[in-house]
């Protein structure tokens, strides 16, 4: 991650998380990551609605000339990248992996900006109340920001990131095909896993958290 504000939001969430894949929505305290809330945001994981911004900082506002609270998160991209988001929020939600990736945006000159993408998971017990955090910041602030409004954004490289990969990587994947657990010849010796025709099973969904609100603006 290249952002401070990216860096300071994903080890405040892995400390918040322990040993689950994701903290509870009200296990964040803006107050403890007071240097992030001007390049923070909340979306509601609601597919139908585009993923409707829930909350956002005021560099996040800066950014698109305007107030974005209630604006479907994925209409702030670029048809060629639409598609791609859209499927990386699909994984945040059903898998709670997040997201750290690169993006670029111009202003209404042409003028170029290249930002960091965070997008993390949180907890719930109620599908309706799923959320996510993120961070949308500038890598270098440029002079314009805030007097002229950037326009469609396009996703550049990417990596997934959470606990939920390195279950992907644990004994599961071990166990010959067909048979749980390891299969035992005469003299103990263990059956040495197929690893190259092994699929990695894919992560199972986060047990829901519940909270009731997004509580104080990060704005």
């Amino acid at each position: 991650m290249k952002h401070a504000a990216s860096r300071e939001l994903y080890a405040y969430w892995q400390e918040k998380r322990g040993t689950r894949p994701a903290p509870e929505r009200a296990e964040i305290e803006p107050g403890a990551i007071r240097g992030v809330l001007s390049d923070a945001f909340i979306l509601a994981l609601d597919h139908a609605g585009g993923h409707p911004v829930r909350l956002a900082g005021t560099r996040v506002c800066a950014l698109f000339g305007r107030e974005i609270k209630g604006e479907p998160f994925l209409d702030f991209w670029a048809a060629s990248s639409r598609s791609t988001m859209e499927g990386l929020v699909a994984i945040l939600a059903e898998e709670c992996t997040g997201t750290v990736a690169g993006v670029i945006a111009r202003n209404e000159t042409g003028e170029t900006i290249d930002l960091e993408l965070l997008l993390l998971p949180l907890g719930v017990r109620r599908p309706s109340f799923a959320r996510a955090i993120g961070v949308l910041a500038p890598l270098e602030v440029p002079p314009w920001l805030g007097a002229t409004p950037i326009g469609a954004l396009t996703l550049g490289g990417r990596r997934h990131i959470g606990a939920e990969l390195e279950k992907r990587l644990l004994p599961r994947f071990m166990a010959p095909r067909g048979r749980r657990g390891l299969k035992v010849y005469d003299g103990g010796r263990l059956d040495p896993p197929n690893i190259a025709h092994e699929s990695i099973p894919r992560a199972a969904v986060a047990p829901p958290q519940n909270y009731d609100d997004d509580g104080p603006s990060a704005a």
